[in-house]
C-alpha cells in the first residue's frame, strides 16, 4: 500500500499502535479508540483485519490473545505523507511549501534564526 493513501481512520489505528511499541491485544486497543472514534470491539476488530491485508498491521497469532503492531513506522508514513503534499499542492518544490506555510503562520524570532541556520547549513 502506498502510505500516502491513508485513511484519517488508519491514522487512528496507527497512531494508537506507534504509541504502543511492544504490541497491544484488542481489548485494550479498543478503550484506547473509543473515545475518539465510538467503535466497538468489532469495529477495531475490523479494521486491524483489512490494515493486515495491506501490510499495515502486524497480528501475531501465536499468542492468546492475539498481539497488534503497527508494520510500519510513523517516520515512514509522516515522509510520504510530506512527498506527496509537496508534489500535489507545491509541484514538487520545498520552497514554494516553506514560503505558504510562512505567509499564513507567523512564525517567532527564534524560529526564524532557527530556519536561516537550517538554510545556512544546507547545500542548497
Amino acid at each position: 500500500m502506498k502510505l500516502d493513501q491513508l485513511s484519517d481512520r488508519e491514522w487512528e489505528v496507527l497512531t494508537a499502535l506507534w504509541e504502543r511499541p511492544e504490541g497491544e491485544t484488542l481489548g485494550p486497543l479498543t478503550k484506547a479508540l473509543e473515545p475518539g472514534t465510538g467503535w466497538s470491539r468489532n469495529t477495531v476488530h475490523t479494521y486491524l483485519t483489512r490494515m493486515e491485508a495491506k501490510g499495515l498491521v502486524d497480528i501475531d497469532k501465536s499468542t492468546t490473545p492475539h498481539r497488534y503492531r503497527a508494520a510500519v513506522s510513523r517516520a515512514d508514513c509522516t515522509a510520504q505523507q510530506r512527498r506527496s503534499l509537496l508534489q500535489r499542492a507545491y509541484e514538487g518544490s520545498a520552497g514554494k511549501l516553506v514560503a505558504a506555510f510562512l505567509k499564513e503562520e507567523p512564525i517567532t524570532a527564534a524560529e526564524r534564526e532557527e530556519l536561516r541556520r537550517l538554510l545556512d547549513e544546507m547545500d542548497v
